[in-house]
């Protein structure tokens, strides 16, 4: 990200440590703290950004920090039939063999450290009258992250406590109670639709309407509303700010770009860097390495690619038989040299792009049907694999057609165990991969445990999902 560097606020303590027996209200280690700070527009702006800043995660490797987004690829790429470990070793292991167990530590620090953003999400909320003329705007950005951060984690874990408001060490009620899915997904579309009526298109590494557009789609997509979808994604078309970067190569390495509709971003070489790329490169130490494509996503690759597929993955330089994810190499390099620290990455993580709403589109036009000769559907795939280079014009879409061109489109960027899921052909494809590659894969996979550390705190409130 070039325009917006997150910022380590000088009330760190307050705001991003979170002690493991208390992840939903932080201890509060400075003088500073959310009750006598925000006097002012300027003052509260300091908690937007650090919303943003706890979606980007720490760069580290202790097990004690939140990570957030830079260990989502073990928790949905690894559990779909895209990418594995090098070498089944370890925790990682886990995720690619559907034998993820209740201790595993990177399912903990996923769940903790997105309900520290929502943390900060209502922190903004509860500090919304000092921030006068910009109120609307700030409610709007903090309701944005609250939904997004629901809506990543109601998908991975199913019925989840809701938060919407600050609590303490009393408040187990709130922290220690499953709602129903439903619940968590009627708060996030109430979240979305106030984002949508409060924001404008500014920003592409924070909030946006168009943002919340897309997003909401998704969430109607998954509840079955497809009409709905279909009117929201089709305002994102309608604005004429996004478009399809003409070279697939540049989504990645041209950051804020006319594809782009919102990001997370991070900064090379200091506190606001990733080491996603880096693990994907075996360079961080490891020697199995993660996220390595699979044989079965490469065969996809040799039917659908077309250009995507240099840009994509590559053949690794010191084991011919593996493959590792090629998007997000550090400082864009495509070639041998990296960057001079690689675990220290500036690659922007794209969250939604425009190809995304577009095939989103075509989604909501099929709504459940086998096939569709619809024009506008027809106009919306059919762009997409244009840029792909791809020389057959389509004549009509089935659901496999749409579920192969989103798997290529947007490998390796952590949404084909969502579409899977989604479109109701996770059962027979993962049940299926697994059989090819001996695992245990069953439909209790889809959803992951309920981390043991948090059932342990909850002094047993917290019930354990099926099958863990």
């Amino acid at each position: 990200m070039k325009h917006l560097k997150y910022l380590a606020l000088f009330f760190v303590g307050a705001l991003i440590t979170s002690c493991e027996d208390d992840f939903l209200e932080p201890a509060l280690s400075s003088a500073i703290n959310g009750g006598s700070y925000y006097n002012n527009a300027t003052e509260l702006e300091t908690a937007i950004i650090n919303m943003y800043d706890g979606l980007q995660g720490v760069n580290s490797t202790s097990a004690g920090d939140n990570h957030s987004t830079q260990v989502e690829f073990y928790l949905t790429e690894m559990r779909s039939d895209n990418t594995r470990t090098k070498a089944q070793e370890g925790e990682a292991a886990q995720f690619e063999s559907f034998a993820v167990e209740a201790t595993n530590g990177i399912v903990a620090d996923y769940y903790r450290s997105f309900y520290n953003v929502i943390f900060r999400a209502n922190l903004v909320l509860a500090n919304l009258e000092a921030a006068g003329t910009s109120a609307a705007q700030f409610e709007a950005e903090a309701k944005f992250v609250r939904a997004y951060a629901y809506f990543n984690l109601v998908r991975l874990y199913g019925d989840i406590p809701l938060v919407t408001s600050l609590t303490g060490p009393a408040d187990t009620d709130v922290a220690y109670t499953r709602v129903a899915s439903d619940d968590v997904y009627d708060l996030i579309q109430a979240d979305l639709n106030t984002a949508i009526s409060g924001l404008d298109n500014t920003y592409r590494t924070r909030a946006s309407k168009a943002g919340a557009q897309a997003l909401l789609a998704k969430v109607e997509l998954t509840r079955g509303n497809y009409g709905e979808a279909r009117s929201l994604l089709e305002n994102v078309v309608a604005t004429g700010n996004y478009s399809l970067e003409s070279n697939f190569h540049d989504v990645f390495y041209d950051e804020d770009n006319s594809e782009t509709i919102f990001s997370i971003g991070y900064e090379t070489g200091g506190i606001d860097s990733q080491n996603f790329s880096a693990e994907w490169l075996n360079a961080v130490g490891r020697t199995s390495g993660v996220n390595y494509v699979t044989a079965d996503v490469r065969t996809a690759f040799d039917t659908y690619g077309g250009n995507r597929t240099a840009v994509s993955f590559r053949q690794d330089e010191s084991q011919a038989t593996e493959y590792q994810v090629a998007k997000y190499f550090p400082n864009g390099e495509l070639g041998p040299q990296y960057a001079s620290d690689p675990t220290k990455a500036g690659n922007d993580w794209i969250v939604l792009r425009y190809a995304d709403v577009l095939l989103m589109h075509v989604e909501s036009i099929l709504a459940g049907s086998n096939a569709t000769t619809d024009a506008a559907a027809l106009a919306s795939f059919q762009a997409v694999r244009d840029r792909a280079g791809l020389p057959t014009a389509v004549t009509e879409v089935t659901k496999d057609m749409l579920l192969n061109e989103r798997r290529v489109e947007l490998a390796f960027e952590n949404h084909r165990l969502f579409d899977l899921m989604r479109m109701g052909a996770a059962q027979d494809v993962l049940s299926a991969f697994s059989s090819t590659n001996g695992y245990g894969f069953s439909s209790t996979d889809l959803l992951l445990p309920i981390p043991q550390v948090e059932i342990g705190l909850s002094k047993g409130a917290l019930s354990q999902n099926p099958g863990y």
